[in-house]
């Protein structure tokens, strides 16, 4: 596949992002041996993260999913979380594993880490494919990171603006005129 034309350049190739999720994965699976965690997805921009790198576990997990945001209909956190769909299952006694696509700000991570416990999580850790360390105001940290990139606007691999891009299969950097319209 070509490289979209609304992308600057490309930041991290499909196989580098496949070689890396492998990577990750069995590290996971060595933590997590003899053990059965809830695999927590955050919808929407974690689902093609979250589906290669649940493929590539070898330890039996269940799978579940939640929506949730900082954000209201603007581009600045409203500072509240909000639970746009909520877990199926019960985390009481669980260790909680949450695959998140990007961490910036920290701040939908670190109030949803602190909700997992309060509901009674055994623990709650957090593999994240892109961390934008520099942008980060509240104290989170994944415990297992794919990539640490720079302050760019990225998408593809499940990453969006206004909800197109997800289905790139690398991830790419946005060009300033589509988002600054």
């Amino acid at each position: 596949m070509s490289m979209h034309p609304d992308c600057e350049r490309i930041m991290l190739t499909e196989e580098q992002l496949k070689n890396r999720v492998r990577q990750v994965a069995l590290e996971v699976d060595k933590e997590y041996e003899n053990k059965k965690p809830l695999v927590l997805g955050i919808l929407k921009g974690s689902i093609i993260f979250y589906a290669d790198f649940i493929r590539f576990l070898s330890m039996p997990v269940e799978l579940d999913f939640m929506a949730v945001s900082s954000y209201g209909s603007g581009a600045v956190s409203s500072g509240k979380l909000n639970i746009k769909k909520d877990l199926d299952r019960n985390v009481a006694g669980r260790d909680v594993i949450i695959v998140e696509d990007i961490i910036d700000s920290g701040f939908t991570l670190a109030n949803l880490k602190t909700l997992l416990y309060e509901r009674g999580a055994l623990s709650v850790k957090i593999v994240t494919l892109l961390n934008k360390a520099e942008r980060r105001e509240y104290d989170v940290a994944p415990d297992w990171n794919c990539f640490d990139i720079e302050n760019e606007f990225v998408i593809g691999y499940g990453l969006d603006y206004n909800e197109q891009y997800r289905h790139l299969p690398y991830i790419g950097i946005l060009k300033r005129s589509v988002y600054e319209k």
